[in-house]
């Protein structure tokens, strides 16, 4: 089996040369009992400079040359697959051991590899997922592991508006549709995404269930969304629409999945929807989310969207006011006009669209 499942197991294969300078080439050098006489890297900004005690490498063959390593460790991230497996070979082919990990370079999907690495007799190992770990726990786990997107850094050109809530079902994707239509009858030109599966209705212009990826794929996923519609669109503003909540009670599943969304989304401003007295869900409340949500990222709350179905027309005037008089922010109906305050508070705080 080609799993890793102890330091120890690494210890044995002793000295290595890492391919890649970053978070995980420096967290394999710092694995206790492993030793690194050498760092290679593609960058070409990082040649000629220290690493982990080591000055960075452009070619692998030459420092093996140079070395007494007997292992390549190659530490790359997603995406990077091809260049993973050019350098396997390269080892290989000089007689070197090889540890991968599961981002690098995935065993199970490169069987030719492990035949590769037993015709030269030498060892081939993965660090990987564990999911066999988490099926022993849970009974069930996925087949492999589900973070597959290249991790991008992109910042919007366009005001980005993020569309988040105090709970699962509380108007969040009602309000980011409304949103959408009142700036469109204003002229204004916006890109509206939605983050499930079920935002399928006009004016969303592209939709993802944001939950069917991993939380470490989501804001990448969020992040090449925004390029794409900029790109296709040219929008004055884009509307996000979040998915569940920061913050709610007896539900913590997916708050690191709005985390991710928010993340992603780089807001320039927030919505919070809310609906109170909600019958199924369990929300601590929009002072919590407010707090959450600007502890998260460097953006600001700038109105409420009440979502009020459940509420008796004679007093949703009388809780909006009480709303507003509590947190000191715009409070609209969505369903009944107040979109066009949202908006209006929107743009107050980012400045003329």
């Amino acid at each position: 089996m080609y799993i890793l499942s102890s330091v120890k197991e690494l210890q044995k294969l002793n000295p290595f040369i890492v391919i890649g300078c970053g978070g995980g080439g420096e967290k394999f050098a710092n694995f206790e009992g492993v030793e690194t006489v050498g760092f290679v890297d593609d960058d070409p900004s990082k040649h000629g400079k220290e690493f982990c005690g080591s000055i960075v490498s452009s070619d692998l063959l030459e420092l093996l040359k140079k070395t007494h390593a007997k292992s390549v460790a190659i530490m790359l991230p997603i995406g990077a697959e091809g260049t993973a497996l050019k350098y396997a070979v390269q080892a290989i082919n000089e007689g070197k051991n090889v540890v991968t990990s599961f981002r690098s370079l995935p065993l199970a999907e490169n069987q030719s590899l492990v035949k590769f690495a037993q015709e030269k007799n030498v060892s081939i190992l993965e660090i990987s997922p564990r999911l066999d770990n988490v099926r022993k726990v849970m009974g069930v786990a996925p087949p492999k592991c589900t973070e597959i997107l290249p991790k991008i850094d992109y910042k919007p050109k366009t005001p980005v508006v993020y569309i988040g809530g105090t709970s699962q079902e509380c108007g969040k994707r009602t309000t980011t549709r409304m949103l959408g239509i009142e700036a469109k009858n204003r002229g204004i030109k916006p890109a509206v995404i939605s983050t499930d599966e079920m935002g399928l209705e006009p004016p969303i212009d592209i939709n993802f269930r944001a939950g069917s990826l991993s939380v470490m794929d989501v804001a990448a996923a969020l992040m090449g969304t925004i390029k794409y519609m900029e790109e296709k669109k040219d929008p004055d503003i884009i509307f996000i629409e979040s998915q569940a909540s920061l913050t709610e009670r007896k539900n913590p599943h997916p708050r690191g999945l709005s985390a991710a969304i928010l993340v992603g989304s780089m807001p320039d401003a927030c919505i919070v929807c809310h609906r109170p007295r909600h019958p199924y869900r369990h929300p601590r409340g929009i002072k919590e989310e407010i707090r959450a949500i600007e502890a998260v990222e460097p953006t600001k709350v700038v109105g409420i969207s009440l979502n009020l179905r459940n509420i008796n027309d004679y007093i949703k005037e009388k809780l909006i006011k009480r709303y507003e008089n509590q947190y000191n922010l715009p409070v609209a109906d969505v369903k009944e006009g107040g979109s066009s305050k949202l908006l209006d508070a929107i743009i107050d705080y980012i400045g003329e669209i």
